[in-house]
Order: structure tokens, then sequence, then C-alpha cells
């Protein structure tokens, strides 16, 4: 596995180098210290199978470096990997296309089933973003709160789907651990995203969240 990790910190740099040859003894990790360096360093041979980004850089930064990079390379999924981990931002940073946000405060095996989940085709959000006693709430999922998934008319499979989104797990994994139809499985989502009235699989997980239903396969 080849991963390009922008970030502007040597400590950084090699805890994070450190961290993910755990996860694979052959990977290769490449540094850039900006956005302007990784854009050189990925449009030179083979590009890099993850991007780990940081959002506070020299020049370039915050949520409109991540647009850049998937406008520029939308093949290569991207983990924003951040001081900051308020709802606001780790949201701000799933809507514009990010794979995954991993707070600089997390435990390096939390980094590394992060880094899995999202190799998988899954989308890692911060547990303290999916709690319900988290300090930013959305209207919706406030609203969410005070209903349980049988009033809002979700079925008990529904619900296993949902558990499931909410753990971040993508389509593939959720046809393998239920038995199901890929076609089956789309045709639940759109059932869940209509009923919890939202727009995203994220969105999605949050509303579950309110409504206590706990994910499946959340890296801890």
């Amino acid at each position: 596995m080849r991963v390009l990790l922008v970030d502007d910190h040597p400590l950084i740099q090699e805890a994070v180098g450190s961290v993910l040859r755990r996860f694979d003894a052959k990977v290769q990790v490449d540094v850039a210290s900006d956005c302007e360096s990784g854009f050189g360093m990925a449009a030179k041979g083979v590009e890099p199978d993850l991007l780990l980004l940081d959002l506070n850089l020299p020049g370039l930064s915050g949520i409109a470096a991540l647009k850049s990079w998937r406008a520029r390379f939308p093949a290569i999924p991207v983990i924003v990997l951040s001081a900051a981990s308020d709802q606001q931002t780790v949201l701000a940073a799933l809507g514009a296309g990010a794979s995954g946000f991993i707070p600089k405060s997390s435990s390096n095996e939390v980094m590394l089933a992060a880094v899995r989940l999202v190799q998988e085709g899954g989308k890692y959000v911060p547990p303290q973003v999916l709690s319900p006693a988290g300090p930013a709430r959305s209207a919706q999922p406030a609203r969410a709160q005070a209903l349980s998934p049988e009033r809002i008319g979700l079925t008990a499979r529904q619900l296993d789907v949902l558990r499931l989104i909410a753990g971040g797990a993508p389509n593939k994994v959720i046809c393998r651990e239920l038995g199901l139809a890929e076609r089956t499985v789309k045709t639940h989502i759109t059932a869940i995203l209509r009923a919890l009235n939202v727009t995203s699989r994220t969105q999605a997980a949050i509303a579950a969240a309110k409504l206590g239903i706990a994910g499946a396969g959340q890296p801890r």
C-alpha cells in the first residue's frame, strides 16, 4: 500500500508513518509539508492508495484544500487527520468528500482501524460526533431523539441496515453481513434516508445515534 501524508509537523510525520507500518509492514509512506508539494508527488508515477490530509497547513488549507484534492484526484480516498474534532469541522470534511476523519488525539488502534475501514470501502466517523451527548446538535437529530425506529416506519431489517451504516460499513459489507442482494440494500437505504428525513449516510448515522441505535463495526 502506498500512502501520501500531507502534514507539516515532523513529529506527526514520523509517528503516523510508524503506526501505518503496523497496518502493513510493506507500506510506503510519502510525506509532503503542504498541498502544492503533495499535488506534485501524487501526479508523478503511481497515485497513492490513500491520502492522509491535515487541515491546518501553510498555503492552501482547510476544507478548500480537501475539495481541491478531491477535484484533482477523485480516485484517491482521503482521510482527514486533524487536531480539530468539533462536529462542525468533521461534518464539513465528510460533506466535502473525505472518507474518514481521525482526530490527532485518537489512539494508534483507532487510526489503524479507521484506515482499514476506509481501505475496505467504508467511511470512518469519530464516535464523539455520533454521541447523543455531543456538543453540537442539528435540528433534525434533536427531533429524531424523541422518536423511535418503529414510529418513523423502519422495519427490523432496515434497522439492521441502519446499524451497519452507523458503523461505517459500505454496501458490500452490509450485503455480506445480512445476506442481502445489493439492490435490496440500496432499496433499504433509500427508505431509511426518507424515514429519517436526511440526505446522506453520515446524517443517517448521526440520527441513528440520537435514536440510541448503536453502530456495528465502528473502530474503537
